[in-house]
């Protein structure tokens, strides 16, 4: 499982999702469109039964759509994000589903045909190995405007000893295909108007982050407080530690965790969503001491979770200006996802992936 750490490192890739354009009530779009909100684009080879809360069996909200094809896989490969908008079921992980829907590029598996050394994929982590820019080189000529971008990864070459993948924006045109494709819908249901998503390079999008004087705060902190910030975020961390020790790494560092996540986002505070295949969460407060065994493993292949994207609080104040009565709070809701992206042949429904919701400690900041 990824490591938890609590700010992930300046250079870490790292993705970030901004509202774009309204859709149009003429526009289509298919399961490779970003969008916040609309119904979700079901892969034209699953049938996804729309999910229902399971607090009050209500339909859950669209919320969220992604589109995040791995680097050297044969499949298409979207994520769509439900919740409850209901009051009762607030703060109540049950009221979330994540569901993960691929199915082969036909393209990409004519190339494979055709090829005199095939490989088999295995694992996730094999996506990422001496693997060429998928998707790169003729889509990239093709370039719509921004509000058409694609969300995608693509990890470079790294070495045998290196596990962290790296990933990079790509963006095309759209491929348009009649909308709720494969898609059964309950009789009521509440569908939120729609804005495509475009996507930004953290890095590219700040220029340059000032990481000196980040550490200055943090030395600043140190000395000012007493404290040894590394040595509290292990204890945090270690399920063997004494309770009463917990509660005192957690007091001392609730605030300088909330301190480096908004110093992290400010330089770009309407950032919906943050997306880092692999890569580190960011947290907005510590988490539990027993969090290595809070993300369960997937329940289709026994493997690991790893870290794949979060939604930020920025997406709140878009989703209730939407549609105001909604009921949706978080500070951020961090996504694990199988670490080999499992896909069981004749799979014909979307898989689930597990949430990890970590409640705003001051709302006021982002109202």
């Amino acid at each position: 499982m990824t490591s938890s750490s609590a700010c992930p490192p300046v250079n870490q890739p790292v993705l970030l999702g901004l509202r774009d354009a309204a859709i149009g009530g003429h526009e289509t779009c298919s399961f490779d469109t970003n969008k916040i909100g609309g119904l979700p684009e079901c892969s034209p080879q699953l049938t996804m039964l729309y999910p229902v809360c399971g607090v009050c069996s209500y339909p859950l909200i669209h919320l969220v759509q992604i589109y995040c094809p791995l680097e050297g896989s044969p499949f298409h490969r979207v994520f769509n994000v439900f919740a409850c908008g209901r009051v009762g079921c607030r703060g109540n992980t049950e009221r979330w589903k994540i569901l993960r829907s691929q199915h082969l590029d036909t393209q990409v598996g004519k190339k494979q045909e055709c090829s005199d050394q095939q490989r088999e994929i295995t694992s996730a982590k094999d996506w990422c190995e001496e693997a060429d820019d998928w998707g790169l080189n003729e889509e990239a000529e093709a370039q719509g405007d921004m509000s058409q971008h694609l969300l995608t990864t693509s990890a470079s070459k790294v070495s045998t000893s290196t596990a962290e993948a790296e990933c990079t924006d790509n963006f095309h045109n759209l491929s348009l295909s009649e909308p709720g494709q494969g898609l059964v819908l309950p009789l009521s249901y509440i569908v939120l108007p729609s804005h495509h998503i475009s996507v930004m390079d953290e890095e590219d999008y700040t220029g340059c982050i000032d990481v000196h004087h980040a550490q200055k705060l943090l030395k600043e902190y140190q000395q000012r407080e007493g404290v040894d910030v590394e040595q509290l975020l292990s204890e945090s961390f270690s399920a063997k530690g004494e309770q009463e020790k917990y509660e005192k790494s957690e007091m001392k560092t609730r605030d300088l965790l909330f301190h480096q996540f908004k110093k992290r986002i400010s330089v770009c505070q309407e950032q919906i969503l943050r997306y880092s295949w692999k890569g580190q969460p960011l947290f907005i407060t510590s988490p539990p001491s027993t969090f290595p065994d809070v993300v369960p493993r997937c329940c289709v292949c026994g493997s690991d979770r790893d870290f794949e994207f979060q939604l930020m609080p920025a997406l709140i104040s878009i989703l209730t200006h939407l549609d105001n009565s909604l009921s949706l709070e978080f500070g951020t809701v961090l996504v694990y996802t199988c670490e080999k992206s499992c896909w069981p042949s004749g799979q014909s429904s979307p898989l689930e992936e597990f949430p990890f919701i970590q409640e705003d400690p001051d709302e006021r900041y982002f109202r």
